[in-house]
């Protein structure tokens, strides 16, 4: 009951066993020797996969032989053979001859194993190792006594092996054949009938092995009997069949078994003699040792269970009687294994390089790992050694895939030397290692990168066309293809065409230059490079330029209205009488530079002796040393001479002719026509002009009112009373007082600025700000407010002086000499714009920024402020009037 249970249970797992594997692997079967092509079977059928996906999804057969037997079609699915196959060669002492391949799938991996089992043919014959056997039989030998024949060898396998003996027709002897089932059969001569030697002495037989082909294959051998006289008695061995064990670590002499065969006859014929009996391709004395007298069998060396784990030894027995009779006995030694075998590992690459961006689970290698110990000693353990981004998976027994486990970054690792360690379970344990070199290859995950998210240039204005300004990198960690970096323009400026004045080269990124910079008109701009690698896709980033025009001192400075009439004369009249100080005239330029290049200062360049006048340096403003003399000339001729700072200093110069009269009532202004712009009025300028008649209208009729009250309280002639006197507040109100002298007018004939000046006797200051209109005075009708393009907003830095664009080198304040004044005929008003002056000449108000500034400078702000030496005290600085800013152009 209990053993048929057991039996039952064995069973249940035998067959739960047998599905596993057949789950596990797909089984095909091929004759030897199969025309190169056969198919053996279909793979997209048995791994169910559509035909289609075989060459996208990369099917992949790989095996761990040395040759490539067998070979898929991607496109059909089917397995053929692809080289030719020789059981026999691959297998030469299995009864089962089986190659194991591996068909891998990707894209999901997949992986199976298949089995081909090569079925034999018969195309080996038997054949005999021995040409002629002699044998030797006592004519006494009983009948039914057995004698060994000598063993055919068949390569082929199976059924195709020895499966019989035939024996020539004879009288004496017939076969006892052994079936060995798988193995190749064996037969002994069996005696039927008696000898006798005298009547026959030799018996010729011919023996012939037969295997078991359709049709079968045939080998024979050639027996020769000789009949001997009469021993009674053969020796007997003490067992049919002995058994022994043997370590194949055993040294040499060790013993292994020891026999023991009787006769019982005495004397020499009861003496035994041991020999071994070769057998077909084996002779036992290779591998054992045989004492002939004692019957032991010791290791004579060479024993290794790898290559055999048992023999099967045949010893005779002979005595030494005149006629010599012998047994047969067999041995069969069984050989114990030893762990002395360390695991092979077998590395077939799949993916080498691997890309950096491989999946979790992509399979880069198969690992197969042998050890041909057996039992515990064969049982092998792998895993990988290092601490790596790669594992091994288990695929079936000892076979394994090496598959990605972790990120792959080619920038910070670009291979890996993957130790594969594999150990047995015998004691002790044995272990090898294999390493596998994996080169990671690039793929493009790094877009290039500047050093610097912004790049600032300086440009010097006036450079040559075509020159390297500037030489732009960026690196990208990538490889090959993916680092080779291309450098494009970017114009991302409103108001400008960057690509037109600048080009990069698109693989050195060199930026050069397609025209000359001028500062004058392009002080900045800005634009983008974009750094763009090879790779598929590419990828890109970019970096700001900033490109700065540096000023170079490339213009002279320019001399202002009214003195830069082109062909006029300029003629300044002065009273005999003026005092030390005299305000002569006022010369304005600008120069379109900046900084240093643009700052102005002014000289005077006299004739020799002449120490008449003075020119301030910074001011530009003539004026006298001293009063006059009897000796000095009635005309003067003055050369000004305006330098700029810069770097060679550039210059221009105005004449000035300085007449001296010797009355006050001979001195006219002479006016000049300022040629008026066509450019279109703004909106400011045009509210500005209304405000400015509108003033002046207000004062015309003031004054008329004045000298019409004046003139009704006198009791003489008009000439006998001295002109009333109007003063100018910074507020913008007038006061006029009456004085007992005579006030003469008098007008500068600068266009841009009008000093009236009143003069009693003797002459006062020139600082005081007074007006006197005298009725004879005629006007010429000008405007010479400014035309030109809308004023913009005051910004950030609309208000500066000279000291701060001249870096502190000299101290110099803006003042306002005056607002406005009439000119021409009765309700035009003449707006004056205003001038650069020192701190030294004492002007009071303020404006900013300072002439000489520059094309962009034309800012200006207007504030009243407290006078010269000669203003009121009581007032105080007003709020500004307005603000005008122009460009590019100064105003004439």
């Amino acid at each position: 009951m209990d053993r048929g249970r057991n039996l039952g249970i064995l069973f249940s797992l035998f067959v739960l066993f047998f599905l596993d594997w057949s789950a596990a692997q797909i089984s095909y079967s091929v004759t030897e020797e199969a025309n190169k092509g056969t198919v053996i079977g279909n793979l997209a059928k048995d791994l169910n996969v559509n035909v289609n996906e075989l060459q996208s999804r990369n099917l992949n057969v790989v095996s761990g032989y040395s040759r490539k037997y067998f070979e898929a079609n991607i496109k059909t699915g089917d397995l053929y053979v692809h080289e030719r196959i020789d059981r026999e060669e691959l297998c030469p002492n299995s009864l089962k001859c089986t190659l194991n391949l591996e068909a891998i799938l990707s894209d999901p991996v997949s992986l199976r194993r298949i089995e081909v089992v090569v079925v034999d043919l018969n195309d080996n014959a038997p054949i005999f190792v021995e040409n002629n056997v002699v044998l030797n039989i006592y004519e006494s030998s009983p009948t039914g006594e057995h004698f060994l024949l000598p063993l055919a060898l068949d390569a082929d396998a199976g059924s195709n092996s020895v499966k019989t003996y035939k024996l020539s027709p004879n009288e004496y002897f017939s076969l006892d054949v052994q079936s060995g089932g798988e193995r190749s059969a064996s037969a002994e001569l069996v005696l039927l009938k008696a000898l006798d030697r005298e009547k026959e002495p030799d018996i010729k037989l011919t023996l012939t092995a037969v295997d078991g082909g359709k049709p079968p294959n045939t080998g024979t051998v050639q027996i020769h009997i000789s009949v001997l006289d009469v021993n009674d008695n053969t020796p007997s061995f003490s067992k049919t069949l002995y058994k022994a064990r043997v370590n194949e670590n055993a040294p040499p002499g060790s013993l292994v078994i020891q026999l023991n065969a009787t006769d019982l006859d005495e004397g020499d014929s009861g003496t035994v003699v041991y020999t071994f009996v070769k057998r077909a391709n084996f002779n036992p004395a290779d591998v054992f040792s045989l004492n002939a007298d004692s019957g032991e069998i010791t290791v004579k060396g060479g024993l290794d269970y790898e290559s055999q784990s048992a023999y099967e030894v045949h010893v005779q027995a002979t005595d030494k009687g005149a006629s010599p009779r012998r047994a047969n006995g067999k041995v069969l030694i069984e050989v114990a294994d030893v762990n002395d075998n360390a695991p092979e590992i077998v590395v077939t690459s799949l993916m080498n390089p691997v890309k950096e961006d491989a999946e979790f689970g992509s399979v880069v290698a198969l690992v197969t790992v042998t050890d041909k110990d057996g039992g515990k000693n064969g049982q092998t353990k792998c895993k990988v050694a290092d601490s790596v981004p790669f594992k091994l998976t288990s695929n079936y027994k000892n076979y394994y895939s090496l598959v990605v486990d972790g990120r792959l970054d080619r920038e910070r690792r670009a291979f890996y030397n993957i130790t594969i360690t594999a150990h047995d379970e015998g004691s002790p344990s044995l272990s090898s290692t294999n390493v596998i070199k994996v080169q990671v290859s690039d793929v493009n995950d790094n877009p290039p990168h500047f050093s610097e998210p912004i790049v600032n240039i300086y440009v010097k204005e006036n450079s040559a066309v075509g020159d390297r300004i500037y030489v732009i990198k960026a690196i990208d960690p990538d490889a090959n293809e993916n680092a080779k970096i291309t450098y494009s323009l970017e114009d991302n400026s409103k108001n400008i065409h960057v690509t037109s004045f600048i080009n990069i080269n698109s693989e050195t990124g060199e930026i050069l230059s397609l025209k000359s910079f001028d500062y004058e008109k392009l002080k900045t701009f800005q634009f983008k490079v974009q750094a763009t690698d090879s790779g598929v896709p590419p990828l890109s980033s970019n970096v700001t330029v900033n490109v700065f025009v540096l000023d170079e001192n490339d213009n002279s400075p320019s001399i202002l209205a009214p003195y830069s009439e082109h062909g006029s004369v300029n003629s300044e009249n002065i009273p005999y009488s003026a005092e030390a100080g005299y305000f002569v005239a006022k010369i304005r330029a600008v120069d379109a530079d900046s900084g240093y290049n643009a700052l102005l200062s002014y000289h005077l360049s006299e004739p020799k002796g002449n120490n008449l006048f003075r020119i301030g340096t910074s001011s530009g403003e003539i004026r006298t040393k001293r009063r006059m003399s009897d000796n000095d000339l009635k005309s003067h001729p003055l050369l000004v001479l305006v330098c700029d700072h810069g770097e060679p200093s550039l210059s221009a110069t105005v004449s000035i002719e300085v007449v001296v009269l010797e009355s006050s009532a001979d001195m006219q202004t002479p006016f000049r026509h300022v040629p008026l712009k066509e450019d279109s009025f703004s909106d400011l300028n045009l509210y500005l002009l209304i405000a400015i008649v509108s003033v002046s209208v207000i004062f015309l009729l003031s004054l008329i009112s004045l000298m019409a009250v004046r003139c009704h309280r006198t009791d003489a002639s008009f000439s006998r009373y001295s002109a009333p006197m109007i003063t100018t507040h910074p507020d913008g109100s007038w006061s006029y007082s009456k004085a007992t002298q005579q006030y003469d007018v008098c007008f500068s004939s600068d266009t841009l600025k009008s000093d009236v000046v009143v003069f009693p006797a003797p002459f006062p200051p020139v600082d005081a700000e007074l007006i006197s209109i005298n009725g004879t005075d005629t006007f010429t009708r000008t405007q010479t407010l400014p035309n030109s393009e809308k004023p913009k907003a005051p910004n950030s830095d609309w208000r500066y002086s000279a000291s701060l664009r001249a870096g502190g080198v000299m101290q110099s304040s803006v003042h306002m000499e005056e607002s406005s004044v009439l000119q021409g005929a009765q309700g035009v008003l003449v707006q004056n714009w205003p001038t650069a002056s020192s701190a030294a000449d004492a002007e009071g108000g303020e404006v900013s920024p300072p002439m000489g500034a520059g094309v962009d400078s034309n800012s200006w702000h207007f504030r009243y402020g407290p006078g010269g030496p000669g203003a009121p005290q009581h007032l105080k600085p007003g709020p500004p009037l307005f603000t005008h800013r122009q460009s590019p152009s100064p105003p004439l």
